[in-house]
């Protein structure tokens, strides 16, 4: 899916959390909006860093995993790498941790606050190779303007 304006979700994005100063109401809403503005995601949600582990916040979808090791699966590869993780086919991605049988690709972006790591948004989608380079790089733009929100008002999850 290349038709996606990122420029205008991103701006929409700040009119949404940019006088909310609740970070619990604004990862919430962050969820909501992308689940619902990006196409073919079965589950999307925020993994909050607790010490070594991710833990489970904001979501939509089935229910999840709630606790995932850093280093462990797709997010724990994203938390431990400080790097995005585009996975075509979750089914060849060793360690992969099935939460939802039904994905069959992700993405997940680390989120960065005072430049160090305190999550990573995590989509799903049902559709193999569904996450293109556009998407990654549109999905970073977001997150990093979810992120810049929440240094502006001092406080994350």
């Amino acid at each position: 899916m290349t038709d996606t304006d990122y420029r205008l979700l991103r701006s929409q994005l700040i009119a949404l959390i940019d006088d909310e100063t609740d970070a619990l109401a604004n990862a919430s809403n962050f969820v909501g909006f992308l689940y619902h503005a990006i196409d073919d995601v079965n589950w999307l949600g925020i993994y909050v860093l607790r010490g070594n582990e991710l833990v489970l916040g904001p979501f939509q979808g089935k229910p999840a995993c709630v606790r995932i090791a850093v280093g462990v699966g797709v997010c724990g590869a994203a938390a431990a790498t400080l790097e995005t993780q585009r996975v075509a086919d979750v089914d060849a991605f060793p360690g992969h941790i099935v939460c939802d049988a039904n994905s069959r690709s992700e993405l997940v972006v680390p989120l960065l606050f005072h430049d160090r790591l305190v999550g990573v948004l995590d989509i799903d989608s049902p559709t193999q190779d569904r996450f293109t380079a556009y998407d990654q790089e549109g999905i970073e733009s977001l997150c990093n303007a979810y992120c810049e929100m929440h240094v502006q008002h001092d406080r994350f999850i």
